[in-house]
């Protein structure tokens, strides 16, 4: 069972008799209907509707846990403070590092809804209780389309549909408003999001993250995550689309790539194929 420990991530506590209100209507999740043994994707958004802060949370009896990445942790607790104002909530450093299993379940943890959508178990456990090679689970990230900031994007920088987040349970439509809901619900009932995450392939190793990904030489996306052969990239699935059809190679630098969409998300490049390749 690999089990690899993550030492970037940080673990904030949200406890007080407001703390499920408090956050239900501040974040992306629904947490109502959080189960006792999962652990979901989340967001704070910007106004605008663009991820300012991302995260995993879960439940500890009547607390929540928001696992994040060790440089948001200050800045996200300082930024909870600020909507607080007088609710019955109380935010706390909680520790430092958390493991991430999967092919079995461990004796505890949390599963990551994220990785259930692909079929895959994946869990997560406060605490080193594993290896250190990293590569092991961002080449699972890579193979199941799971993007995370400043691997796979920048914050400030991405909608929640750009990263699939109203696809992995991150991003609810059924509850009432929180930040940035209104600019995320119109472009679900619109249909406007051209931005996605796919997953990137080549015979050869790929370059760094951040090269441009170009269709003719126009942009149509950036490498992010990379792991030898394989990767992810935030792409314009329009423009993917487009060169599909035409038979337009697609470049990461001057590396020939392949391209496809997760296959648990269920979308398509517009032009009508699962996959755009050389």
């Amino acid at each position: 069972m690999p089990a690899v420990f993550l030492n970037d991530r940080a673990l904030i506590r949200v406890s007080g008799a407001e703390a499920q209100s408090f956050l239900h209507n501040l974040i992306t999740t629904d947490i109502v209907s959080l189960d006792a043994t999962e652990a979901r994707p989340g967001a704070l958004l910007t106004p605008q509707g663009k991820i300012l802060f991302d995260f995993m949370i879960w439940r500890d009896g009547d607390d929540f846990i928001i696992e994040t990445d060790e440089g948001q942790r200050e800045a996200l607790t300082k930024r909870l403070t600020m909507y607080k104002l007088r609710a019955a909530v109380a935010l706390t450093a909680e520790g430092s590092g958390v493991t991430v299993s999967w092919d079995a379940a461990p004796a505890e943890g949390f599963r990551d809804s994220r990785f259930a959508k692909a079929g895959i178990d994946v869990f997560r456990r406060p605490g080193q209780h594993g290896g250190d090679d990293i590569t092991l689970y961002d080449a699972l990230r890579a193979a199941h389309g799971i993007a995370v900031s400043g691997s796979d994007y920048a914050l400030q920088d991405a909608f929640p549909h750009d990263v699939l987040m109203d696809l992995n349970g991150g991003l609810s439509f059924k509850k009432g408003c929180y930040v940035g809901q209104e600019v995320v619900s119109r472009m679900q009932h619109r249909g406007t999001a051209r931005r996605r995450v796919v997953t990137v392939s080549s015979t050869e190793p790929l370059p760094a993250s951040g090269t441009e990904i170009t269709a003719n030489g126009k942009p149509i996306g950036t490498l992010g995550s990379v792991t030898g052969h394989s990767g992810l990239a935030i792409v314009r699935i329009d423009r993917a689309g487009d060169a599909m059809s035409s038979d337009t190679p697609l470049l990461a630098g001057d590396v020939t790539v392949t391209v496809a969409l997760p296959v648990w998300s269920a979308l398509v490049f517009p032009a009508g194929s699962d996959e755009a390749s050389a």
